[in-house]
């Protein structure tokens, strides 16, 4: 994809080399302000308390296997059929032995994660069918698409992680396509990485993938892939998540437990209902892991929406959601787990004000609430049917900035400026003054897309929206993207694999 060198040089030129992909950025960012706890000590163990005796009272299914129905009935559940209930305190002394924090290795260990604690890690969003672009509108997605939108995620700063599914690619085979996307993120990217999770065999090759990079030892100790698993809320697990759940936990890495609760549909429309099923969900996933291996990683997740009562569609970026992060955030460090929740949310269809500002609302409450990792940071429309090229880029801005947010209030003697106070004295302007100067480079964070021109300068320079100016950016990006480089070896024992996976079953597309 071509370039577009209107605006190459000057200002808007230096901005966009800075946010864009050139700009060196942290590996992941270090929390320095604090979470925000909605409710008080009682307030959380009361949530909590209503967890255990729904739990305890209704119970969680467990379908179609036998295996985890075993270690539960053995770990102390009472198990009828498939229904498992738990006596209040058995849960949480089953997810005792996870760790509170763990490092996912990357290819590149530059670019390695800690998850947990005070670090927080931005990957796009994932699993959308379909994708929307200025130029193409909204069509199937395909595995350009996701090569596409790996390589964005490799070339940007502000995003921490490879994610996993960042798009659905159709165009591959079902049973095939889980090949073709960690073979992408492993090629295109040295950034961590999350697998698949539709069949337990399809995680059990995401891992052996890595392997093959990693090294099968390390692999075996060391964390270096994700597998986002779902609960079918609500109170329901299947053995598609439970199988594909137990697949990484039982190779040591890290499953992502998240329930996918619509209020008023799979949950509550009342939250704090909604939080309660939410947590006993996750935490009945976080037990079955360390059943299959104590000690092995796993993250703690979460995912709120609401609903439109009226015609029952979902909503995203309403403030109940948010409000919910909040307490799930601190059921989260009560458990002491590190934690999944929120991202750049919205329904709109386009990358519009309506986008923004949900996508503004659902992220800040991810900020806020002390998310360790957050999917699906960059990309999400239509209630996240839709991966879309410039909301990709629009909300990368929002992640850049995040990494300021998340910096804090710096109290060092130079951020005072005294010596530029003596400089300057009363009734005179900074502009020129040696401690501006001095920070003239890294005093504000400057959005790539973000246009601060007169109108003149703007209506001159062809009055360009943001959507235009973001569609612009997406294939500068693209068209300067530059690969990461792999052992020769590795590569060609990767795609045997790949060669070798697909050869051996036929073709399914449903």
């Amino acid at each position: 994809m071509g370039g577009d060198r209107r605006r190459s040089g000057g200002r808007a030129g230096r901005r966009e080399v800075r946010a864009a992909g050139t700009r060196q950025a942290p590996a992941f960012i270090r929390r320095r302000i604090p979470t925000f706890d909605l409710l008080d000590p009682d307030g959380v163990a009361r949530v909590a308390s209503m967890a255990e005796r729904l739990l305890d009272e209704i119970g969680m299914e467990i379908r179609d296997d036998p295996e985890a129905l075993s270690l539960f009935a053995g770990a102390g559940a009472r198990v009828d059929g498939v229904t498992v209930r738990f006596e209040p305190g058995l849960v949480d002394a089953l997810c005792a032995t996870a760790p509170a924090e763990f490092v996912q290795h990357a290819r590149n260990p530059q670019r390695s994660v800690p998850i947990g604690g005070d670090a927080v890690v931005l990957a796009p969003t994932y699993g959308s069918p379909f994708v929307r672009d200025l130029s193409g509108g909204r069509r199937y997605g395909t595995i350009e698409d996701f090569a596409n939108f790996v390589k964005l995620a490799y070339a940007s700063p502000w995003l921490h992680h490879s994610g996993g599914t960042v798009c659905e690619p159709v165009d591959v085979p079902v049973n095939k396509r889980h090949l073709d996307m960690v073979a992408a993120h492993l090629r295109y990217s040295d950034k961590a990485f999350m697998g698949s999770v539709t069949h337990p065999s399809r995680a059990a090759d995401s891992i052996e993938m890595a392997r093959i990079v990693f090294g099968r030892e390390f692999v075996d100790q060391h964390c270096v892939i994700l597998g986002n698993v779902n609960v079918n809320s609500p109170l329901v697990w299947d053995a598609t998540m439970t199988g594909a759940l137990k697949t990484y936990a039982a190779a040591n890495q890290a499953p992502v437990v998240v329930p996918f609760i619509l209020g008023g549909a799979m949950g509550p429309v009342t939250n704090a209902g909604a939080v309660a099923q939410a947590h006993a969900e996750t935490m009945v996933g976080v037990a079955l892991g360390q059943l299959v291996r104590p000690g092995s990683p796993v993250i703690y997740g979460n995912f709120l929406s609401s609903m439109a009562l009226r015609s029952g569609s979902p909503t995203f970026g309403t403030p109940e959601p948010a409000l919910g992060s909040l307490v799930v955030g601190q059921l989260a460090r009560r458990a002491n787990l590190p934690l999944r929740c929120s991202g750049a949310f919205t329904s709109s269809k386009v990358p519009d004000g309506q986008a923004m500002l949900e996508s503004a609302v659902s992220m800040q409450a991810a900020l806020l609430c002390g998310a360790n990792f957050i999917l699906h940071s960059a990309g999400w429309l239509e209630g996240g049917l839709a991966m879309g090229y410039e909301k990709f880029v629009m909300d990368l801005d929002l992640c850049g900035a995040a990494h300021t947010y998340l910096s804090g209030f710096d109290l060092d003697e130079e951020q005072f400026a005294l010596d530029g106070f003596h400089e300057v004295g009363p009734g005179r302007h900074f502009f020129g003054a040696q401690h501006t100067l001095r920070h003239y480079e890294t005093a504000f964070y400057e959005p790539a897309l973000s246009d601060n021109d007169n109108f003149e300068q703007w209506r001159d320079a062809g009055e360009r929206t943001t959507e235009q100016r973001a569609a612009a950016m997406v294939r500068r990006m693209l068209d300067e993207y530059q690969q990461p480089p792999m052992d020769d070896a590795t590569a060609a024992e990767l795609d045997d694999f790949v060669a070798r996976r697909k050869a051996e079953m036929p073709d399914q597309w449903y």
